[in-house]
Parts: C-alpha cells; structure tokens; sequence
C-alpha cells in the first residue's frame, strides 16, 4: 500500500480510475454470471455534471461497471464521499424525443439542466451523504489529504464504500483491484461526465431546474 502524509495537489486533476482490462473483465463476468449486483440499471445515457466547488471527506475511487437493462456494460470510475458539499451544482442530459416511437411530429433535442447551491455561505449549498458518482470522465483542480494510491477496493473505508460494499453482498480481496482513498478531497473547477449518481440523502438548496429546446444549456 502507497501513503503519502499530508496534502497532494494535482493541477488540472484529469483521471479515469477503471482497473486493468483483466480486471474490468473479471467484474463484468462476474455481473454477467449474477455473482455481482449492480444497485440499479443505468439508462444508456450519460449526463454532464459542473462544480465550482465540491469539499468531501472519507473520498474513496475504484473501478466497476454499470449495466443497463439490456445488459450493455460501461466501465466506470466510482467517486465515493461519506459527506459532501457541493458549491454552484450543474447537471445536465441531452434527449432526443424522436426516438420514442409513434410520435406524428418531429421535435428538437431537449436538454434537461439543473442548477442548486450556487451560494458563498455554505449552509445554501449542496448538502449530500454517502455520495457515489459513477463517471468516466473528469477534469479538475484537486487537493488530497492523507491519500493512498494503489489501495485493494476490498479495504476501503467509510459509509459510502461500506454502503457499496453491501449491495454486492460483500467483496473478496482482489475482486475490484485498484483504488485510492483519502481522508478528504477539495476539487474546484470540476467537469465530468458521469453515468449515474447515487446518495443517502441529496439536499439541493436554490434548486432550478429548466427545459432548453434551441440545442443550448448543457453545462459545458
């Protein structure tokens, strides 16, 4: 196991935290064979997330896949928090309507944003618990403290991970691979692309939520 003491900043953090093609293979055999479960299926659609400001503590990120309902994989990063707050929240979907069949009219893409916290004073910002992000893809500045890199998914702790752990039933040493864990994470700037977003509890203080029809509004 890798420990670095103190705090580790990486400049314009870009990472994709997915494990090693065996590894990957291993899990989606295993979801294949119903020996993993995963806590929801996907849509097969991905959703873009911005954040001025995102503080959370016991971070963990492993690699894992998510299945949509037909059972088409997509290997993801997952970015665990057992607490969050979230500054300026943004999170947007495209959706095409002319793919719901029947319809006697063609409409335009729809996309679907939605903004909360965007407030200096912490207590009107995002509030989340045992957050997990599914992404696979994300761009940030980022600070770590006390991070380990190269820690056995098994080992992660924290009620977030725990919680993760629970749904699958337990894992075996070895069955996710990789993973780093840090007591806390301070990201700014963050763009990323994600498939699925899971919480405990989810408060979003100054909620809008709006419908863009003219190919405008995604978050970036």
């Amino acid at each position: 196991m890798s420990k670095t003491y103190g705090k580790t900043r990486w400049k314009r953090f870009a990472l994709v935290m997915v494990p090693s093609i065996a590894a990957t293979a291993a899990v989606g055999a295993a979801m294949a064979n119903n020996a993993l479960a995963a806590s929801f299926s996907v849509s097969g659609q991905s959703f873009k997330v911005t954040t001025q400001e995102l503080h959370g503590t016991n971070f963990a990120q492993f690699g894992s896949i998510d299945a949509e309902q037909n059972g088409t994989p997509h290997p993801v990063a997952i970015s665990a928090f057992d607490s969050a707050t979230i500054k300026g929240l943004c999170q947007s979907v495209v959706t095409d309507p002319n793919v719901i069949p029947g319809l006697p009219w063609k409409l335009p893409k729809i996309t679907l944003r939605l903004e909360a916290g965007n407030s200096d004073d912490v207590a009107k910002q995002v509030q989340a618990k045992n957050l997990l992000i599914d992404l696979d893809q994300l761009n940030a500045d980022a600070t770590f403290t006390n991070i380990n890199i190269g820690q056995d998914a098994s080992t992660l702790k924290g009620t977030a991970t725990q919680g993760w752990h629970s749904k699958l039933g337990g894992l075996p040493t070895g069955s996710v691979g990789f993973a780093q864990a840090a007591d806390k994470a301070d990201l700014t700037n963050v763009q990323q692309q994600a498939w699925a977003t899971s919480a405990g509890t989810f408060t979003l203080n100054g909620l809008k939520l709006q419908l863009h029809t003219d190919g405008t509004g995604e978050c970036f």
